[in-house]
């Protein structure tokens, strides 16, 4: 089974960047799209990007041009580069694994590490 560890979520100030992480083990990353996702309390939740297998990216409008999605399978790792935050951005963050970025809701999930941006 393919489990997923966030980390990387902190409290920040409007303007600051971090860079989450998302650690799996039990199987092999090289095959899955790796999705980011996030909730904040009350909300649906909402894609924030996703790396294929074949190179294929994707973000969401609302952070395009600020956030970068990377993969490192030699390491079994991803990571969301999060630059300029918002407090727009703040919510609890998840990443996610499946087939392909465009499944309704991927197969495997991590426990989510928690984003706040505030000044």
């Amino acid at each position: 089974q393919l489990h997923l560890v966030e980390s990387g979520g902190d409290l920040v100030q409007p303007g600051d960047s971090l860079r989450l992480s998302c650690s799996a083990s039990g199987s092999t990353l090289d095959y899955y799209a790796i999705q980011w996702f996030r909730q904040a309390p009350g909300e649906e939740r909402e894609g924030v990007s996703c790396i294929g297998n074949d190179g294929y990216i994707w973000y969401a409008d609302s952070v395009e041009g600020r956030f970068t999605i990377s993969r490192d399978n030699a390491k079994n790792m991803a990571y969301l580069q999060m630059n300029n935050l918002e407090p727009e951005d703040t919510a609890h963050y998840y990443c996610a694994a499946d087939a392909h970025c465009t499944v309704p809701s991927p197969r495997y999930w991590g426990q989510g590490t928690q984003v706040t941006v505030s000044s």
